[in-house]
């Protein structure tokens, strides 16, 4: 019985596309409340932490155009990475007391920022497997 649903559930490119789209799809809703609030709030945490305004719209690119070509299964490692690093710009821009903290729901203080960093290190090692609007694998 265990071989034949592990033989079921052996189905790597589809866990992938799941992974790309779940990780894809609440990434972009980050990116798409920053869009809709504008630059301004982001440019002000970034102006606090010593760095130029204009590191800001990295954010776009980490939560809007990585999480977009994720979804679409295109350029999918280094639409990856760029997430990835963005999620450690998240964290260097946070409160450095969240890593020792629990929230009222008993999550990590980091949770956030450590599922979608994970997430990403997990797809760039993966790769986005066979399912994409490309049909070039080398776009994939």
């Amino acid at each position: 019985m265990l071989r034949q649903l592990n033989a079921f559930l052996d189905k790597p490119d589809t866990g992938k596309l799941l992974l790309r789209l779940a990780i894809g799809f609440m990434m972009l809703f980050h990116g798409v409340h920053k869009v809709m609030d504008g630059i301004g709030p982001i440019i002000s945490i970034v102006e606090s932490h010593g760095m130029p305004g204009f590191v800001a719209w990295g954010v776009y690119l980490g939560e809007v155009v990585a999480p977009v070509l994720l979804i679409m299964g295109l350029l999918v490692r280094p639409a990856a990475l760029v997430m990835c690093f963005t999620m450690l710009f998240a964290w260097l821009s946070t409160d450095p007391g969240l890593i020792f903290t629990i929230t009222k729901v008993g999550g990590w203080g980091l949770e956030e920022i450590a599922f979608f960093f994970f997430g990403g290190v997990t797809i760039a090692l993966l790769g986005g497997g066979r399912f994409s609007v490309a049909s070039n694998p080398a776009l994939r």
